[in-house]
């Protein structure tokens, strides 16, 4: 059943189970709540995730940041525990906790050995459910997060790709660094926090999802357990839909942004919009990216690193969102070999939007996808984050045999169309080095 075909029906005044595929399964809570988890017998560790629908996207321009200054509070105590019992507790049995925020969703995880992960559904539950966010530490994360984006604004090598998604995005909340900006951090105020807090963190939009030597049955009863009485115990609702995708964000204009920095390196991010993450081509592109510049023996590589020497770092990348994406080239070289890598970038993508790409180049390109997947699932972190994006992103879960059939059907022709309409896009250009504004060309076509 994908997201699309819910709705009222599936509205439940109990609990509902199924099962999803050969050890995966999948429960309603009345709540909408919606636990997953994947039952790997031979594991001697479970990894937790609870997932929240919610990220930098989410939010008014003056909440810019709010996802993830509400991530680092929700470790900083709640009404049963401090922030020194959420970290010691479980790290006392020999586990880890930690966070991150995303464009588009926002996750809390936790790794424990299979005995202890009744504490770690109850300590996560509890720090995403009943967090107090004390007006002390709204002050004390406020000066942590303006430290690590003074951090990031330290990193060319990081900056330059807020600077190129701005620049594909601008205004729209896609554009906008997920950190916030001193701007938007300094004047936030615990109560606007707490508000957004309250409103987005609702059980239709969170997935918990568990991997490793468990019981879904006990699974369920435990996050039943840590939920009940609290603000996530809610009356009966539906799962909320998949982000839907039948709206276009609008881009930019392709331009030029200089970011004038003094540094040894000039760093760069040639692009253009790209595809969402539910475009069907989305494995003709995961293909493409690699034979352009996925890895070691990718055409960029090759001629730009091991041919002439001229960059350390050259690779190319593709992001993808509900309703949008980004393709683009990164490369970190000498500020005087700036424009000769970036005359080769464009070279070689108007070659391979010419002329495509060659029948061994896809057999590489495929081994590549299919290889870099499975090898992803190797451990229980990753199969958890499998299953909940799965649920929380798509909808639905394809097997590892699914997916792999699917990047075996991708055809050559198929690529090679792709590579045309994409890469004659006009390019959007951002550099992050010491340079003038003026010191590179417009690089529309």
């Amino acid at each position: 059943m994908t997201a699309s075909s819910r709705g009222p029906a599936e509205r439940p005044a109990r609990v509902v189970t199924r099962t999803i595929q050969d050890g995966v399964r999948r429960t309603v809570l009345p709540s909408g709540l919606r636990v997953l988890t994947e039952h790997i017998p031979t594991a001697h560790s479970v990894s937790l995730g609870v997932w929240v629908g919610i990220g930098s996207r989410d939010e008014a321009p003056a909440m810019s940041g709010a996802s993830h200054f509400l991530e680092h509070l929700l470790f900083k105590g709640t009404h049963k525990r401090t922030a020194l019992d959420i970290s010691a507790q479980i790290e006392a049995v020999g586990g880890e906790t930690n966070a991150f925020t995303t464009k588009e969703y926002t996750c809390y995880y936790a790794r424990v050995l299979d005995a202890d992960l009744p504490l770690a559904v109850d300590v996560l539950c509890d720090a995403v459910a009943d967090s107090v966010l004390h007006p002390a530490d709204v002050e004390t994360e406020r000066a942590v997060i303006l430290e690590e984006i003074a951090m990031h604004d330290d990193e060319p090598g990081d900056e330059v790709h807020d600077v190129f998604t701005e620049a594909i995005f601008g205004n729209h909340p896609l554009g906008r660094p997920i950190s916030g900006t001193t701007d938007t951090i300094s004047p936030m105020t615990r109560a606007t926090i707490n508000g957004f807090y309250r409103r987005r963190y609702t059980p239709p939009r969170i997935v918990i999802a568990a991997a490793g030597n468990l019981d879904h049955a006990a699974v369920v009863r435990l996050v039943r357990k840590a939920l009940a009485g609290t603000a996530l115990d809610t009356p009966a609702a539906a799962p909320a839909l998949c982000r839907p995708a039948d709206h276009r964000v609008r881009t930019q204009r392709a331009h030029t942004v200089v970011r004038n920095r003094d540094t040894e390196q000039a760093h760069m991010v040639l692009g253009c919009p790209g595809i969402g993450r539910r475009d069907e081509r989305r494995f003709a592109l995961g293909i493409l990216n690699n034979v352009l510049g996925g890895g070691m023996s990718s055409r960029l590589f090759q001629e730009i690193r091991e041919k002439r020497g001229l960059a350390y770092s050259v690779y190319s990348y593709g992001s993808q969102y509900a309703d949008a994406g980004v393709f683009g080239v990164y490369a970190g070289c000498a500020p005087g070999k700036a424009e000769e890598v970036l005359d080769l970038i464009r070279a070689e993508l108007a070659t391979v939007a010419a002329n495509g790409i060659t029948a061994e180049e896809v057999a590489r390109g495929k081994g590549m996808v299919k290889g870099s997947y499975v090898l992803g699932l190797e451990d229980t972190g990753s199969r958890m984050s499998r299953i909940a994006k799965s649920e929380l992103l798509y909808g639905d879960l394809l097997t590892v045999s699914e997916l792999l059939a699917r990047v075996d059907a991708v055809t050559l022709d198929e690529i090679n169309e792709l590579a045309v309409e994409l890469l004659s896009r006009p390019m959007s250009l951002a550099v992050v080095g010491p340079f003038d504004e003026s010191a590179f060309p417009d690089t529309a076509r």
